[in-house]
């Protein structure tokens, strides 16, 4: 009897079990993110929020972040964010340090472990200064209105704000243990990119009902952004799928005393490798000229008031200038970001020393020369596809009146290339799975 090989999905006792562990983590994740600092005013936290700006769109970006969990500023209220900007930071160093690139170089595995070593390391500091920036930017963004009763590192409030910071910052390693439990026990590798994705899904009813509170245009605003969504989900598939097969040739192997033909292969290269850092980075920068000129409106210098409104104007959010310099540097950081992740996978070096040889090219450093230029010729449409997906909602803003309203639209664009991404990788690992316990991913015979 022929039968898909996902029909053998929960007869299999073992990949059952990863799946349902992975459920139970994921569950204690949401259960977790609704415990909340003590102290907390959940009222001030929500008119950010809803207040747009620079601190509206700053706090939106966290909250996506750290899979839903700023918006009740629980102990988990910087999610898995501080391990990934630790990640990034290592990321970055290496080809600037040189005794950490030869580490790399001369032995990938070590360097792999010692990479994972430090980025836990680093999460500790990044988790407590992190939580503190975060305190304290709320309550400015709050106008002034307390965000945590008791906090402040003077007299009295010393021990209950280091409290905070502990909890929060134990809260932070909680979470990150937990996307290692299922990357260990349930689906491979995939841990903490799960904890973000249930996050945003978990958002998606209150979005929902959110839109069809509207009675009027309901309907209409559902079926629009329900075709706008499967577009996006579409175009993210489409892209992230893009490879450009680079053709390589492989040495034969020698069997007694013959020596087998070289063995024809190709070498993928990613249209899209940098994923969603792009974007991050650019948020993270753009918006940090109008956090600091939140400080300086109103002051009682008249041209330091008016200058700090200028670029509040400017860099909240709201203006055209704004959406511009997003898709600019999306697409700058693309490359960026491409070419730092490129060059520490050192392709000419490790092709040479199982002396492959791309055809026409030289070994080693032409390689990666060759290499390079190719994936920045790839990496242009990617880069393109990314800054769209940045100021989708901009774009939609435009046509329609209630696009850049609807509270949808963040997980429409930018929270779909997560969760389009995660839902991917998820499936290529089960899939990996099946095959792994003698099912074929085509027609099986049983």
């Amino acid at each position: 009897m022929k039968r898909s090989a996902w029909r053998y999905l929960w007869t299999s006792r073992d990949i059952r079990r990863k799946i349902l562990f992975t459920i139970l983590i994921l569950a204690i994740f949401r259960l977790a993110s609704h415990v909340p600092v003590p102290g907390v005013n959940r009222e001030a936290i929500a008119g950010i929020l809803a207040g747009g700006g620079a601190g509206g769109t700053l706090v939106n970006l966290l909250d996506l972040l750290s899979g839903g969990t700023v918006s009740n500023f629980s102990v988990l209220a910087m999610g898995v964010y501080p391990y990934i900007t630790a990640q990034i930071i290592l990321q970055l160093l290496v080809p600037i340090i040189p005794a950490l690139q030869r580490k790399m170089e001369e032995d990938q595995r070590e360097g792999q472990k010692w990479m994972e070593k430090w980025t836990y390391i680093l999460a500790v500091p990044m988790a407590a200064l992190q939580a503190v920036g975060q305190i304290n930017l709320f309550s400015a963004f709050a106008g002034g209105e307390q965000i945590l009763n008791n906090f402040g590192f003077k007299g009295a409030n010393l021990l209950p704000s280091l409290a905070i910071v502990f909890s929060m910052t134990a809260g932070t390693m909680f979470a990150i243990w937990l996307g290692e439990l299922i990357s260990e026990y349930g689906i491979r590798n995939q841990g903490l990119s799960l904890i973000i994705f249930a996050g945003i899904v978990a958002r998606v009813p209150a979005n929902l009902a959110r839109l069809m509170s509207d009675e009027q245009n309901r309907w209409f605003i559902l079926i629009f952004l329900a075709v706008i969504t499967t577009l996006i989900i579409f175009a993210i598939v489409f892209v992230q799928q893009g490879r450009r097969n680079v053709p390589v040739m492989y040495p034969g192997r020698r069997v007694g005393n013959r020596m087998s033909m070289p063995v024809k292969g190709t070498l993928p290269l990613m249209v899209n490798m940098a994923g969603m850092i792009p974007l991050i980075f650019a948020q993270s920068i753009l918006t940090f000229p109008a956090i600091i000129a939140s400080f300086f409106i109103g002051s009682s210098v008249s041209w330091l008031s008016s200058t700090a409104t200028t670029v509040q104007n400017l860099f909240g959010g709201n203006s055209t200038f704004y959406w511009i310099v997003y898709f600019l540097m999306v697409v700058a950081f693309t490359f960026f970001y491409t070419d730092v992740l490129f060059s520490q996978q050192n392709y000419g070096e490790n092709l040479k020393k199982v002396g492959a040889q791309i055809p026409g090219v030289s070994r080693g450093a032409p390689t990666q020369k060759y290499l390079t230029r190719v994936l920045r010729r790839i990496t242009f449409p990617g880069a393109l596809f990314l800054g769209i997906v940045a100021i989708l909602p901009w774009l939609i803003g435009l046509i329609v009146p209630f696009g850049q309203s609807s509270g949808l639209l963040l997980v429409s664009s930018a929270g779909l290339l997560i969760v389009v991404g995660v839902v991917r990788d998820t499936f290529f690992n089960i899939e990996a799975e099946l095959k792994l316990h003698g099912y074929d991913d085509a027609l099986l015979v049983r």
